[in-house]
């Protein structure tokens, strides 16, 4: 049986992130030790190869030795001066080596320095005058070839500095790019960062906002429960703080406060609506429900909270009857609540629905939290809230439920808490 193949080992994203930047930050030194490699090579290996400073030195020294055995043909010269001029020349005409650069100098013209040995070694007047002249238009070559030399010299160095300007230029602007590209790193860093925060914020505002009127009802009702005189009450009073407590624990989960309002995870079950939103009759509120029983995917506890913000909402504007009613038009159900107050401008009816953006001066004040929170939950179950102005005056904010596995079928948004 053929073993399995070894896993490979994944490498962490962080250490490919690091490595990447590392490889960045060296490009600058990188690049520019490759510009200057390759421009100033030209420069190094004419230097190298060619000599600093060279002149024809051993070339006049050549034509002299040469002149001087001329001379020394004179019928005045003793023989044995004439016969050491003549070898001095001669030796020197046979060692190449002591000529620098000679291949490249013979190129540059006809004359050569094999030509001036071979009339020296022929030892006569003659002879040595072609072999005088030889000597001198060799050099006139080398002198030719050290002021091409020179300019040789002067180009490279040239393009040496414009080499070293232009690295440096190149230098700069990628040690600038980077910079730019760092800042922008850290800009785009601070922004996800202030927008978590501000997501933070958000959700323990909401938080704080829904848990104020299930721990209001919980105070009230365990100051109530002290002044209680029958069975009866105590169990009623007690059903409510057991009510308030779970709706606090329900509503003020820190490890879920993404889910709760932010990118909100529903839990639908197919709930009747009807006892849902009986559940708020009060003095004030009045409710109507359809006799048949209306049944639809919900979560009720955020169903629960998306009837009370209305319905404490409406209760801000008016001193008067509330009235909450179910209904099921086409199928869908809808849940209305009017109020009876001085309604609301179509400027402010467009902002209403935003964070922290609150209706005209009611009679208690609010954070400006509930509208929008109403609005999140219902998109969530695949329905919508609006506001209308019935004849007669008031308001009326109408929540429409739709199916919520549209919400549940969505790409899931990153958690408040990932990192």
């Amino acid at each position: 049986m053929t073993p399995p193949a070894p896993e490979r080992r994944r490498i962490p994203p962080r250490l490919l992130l690091l490595a990447r930047e590392l490889l960045l930050a060296s490009l600058p030194g990188v690049l520019t030790t490759t510009v200057l490699l390759t421009t100033t090579l030209p420069a190094y290996t004419a230097l190298k190869n060619n000599g600093s400073g060279w002149s024809p030195y051993a070339y006049q020294g050549f034509v002299q030795d040469v002149m001087q055995y001329q001379v020394s043909r004179h019928p005045d010269v003793p023989a044995e001066e004439r016969q050491q001029r003549r070898l001095e020349a001669l030796s020197s005409a046979l060692n190449r080596a002591q000529f620098a650069l000679l291949d490249d100098v013979e190129r540059l013209g006809e004359r050569r320095l094999s030509v001036v040995a071979r009339n020296l070694q022929e030892d006569t007047a003659a002879s040595a005058e072609r072999a005088a002249q030889e000597a001198i238009g060799l050099n006139v070559q080398a002198n030719e070839y050290a002021k091409s030399l020179g300019i040789r010299y002067q180009q490279e160095l040239a393009r040496l500095r414009y080499a070293l300007i232009g690295t440096s230029a190149l230098t700069g602007l990628l040690s600038a790019l980077l910079i730019l590209r760092a800042l922008m790193f850290w800009r785009r860093e601070h922004l996800r960062m202030r927008l978590r925060e501000e997501r933070q914020l958000e959700a323990l505002n909401l938080a704080s906002h829904e848990m104020r009127r299930p721990l209001q009802t919980l105070l009230l009702a365990s100051d109530l429960l002290r002044r209680a005189e029958t069975p009866d009450q105590q169990q009623r009073l007690l059903a409510m703080i057991e009510d308030s407590a779970s709706q606090i624990s329900n509503r003020a989960d820190l490890s879920r406060l993404n889910d709760l309002y932010l990118d909100v995870t529903l839990h639908p079950q197919r709930t009747d609506l009807r006892p849902l939103v009986r559940r708020f009759a009060s003095a004030r509120v009045h409710v109507v429900t359809p006799e048949t029983p209306v049944l639809w995917p919900v979560d009720s506890g955020r169903f629960r909270q998306m009837i009370e913000n209305l319905t404490e909402n409406a209760l801000k504007y008016t001193d008067g009857l509330v009235e909450v009613t179910l209904l099921t038009p086409q199928g869908r159900p809808q849940v209305q609540v009017r109020d009876f107050g001085p309604g609301m401008s179509p400027e402010l009816q467009g902002r209403v629905f935003q964070p922290y953006e609150r209706g005209p001066v009611g009679l208690r004040g609010g954070q400006g939290l509930g509208l929008p929170l109403v609005r999140r939950y219902a998109r969530a179950h695949g329905g919508d809230v609006t506001i209308s102005h019935p004849p007669g005056g008031g308001l009326i904010v109408t929540l429409t439920l739709g199916d919520p596995a549209t919400h549940l079928r969505a790409a899931p948004t990153p958690s408040l808490t990932t990192t």
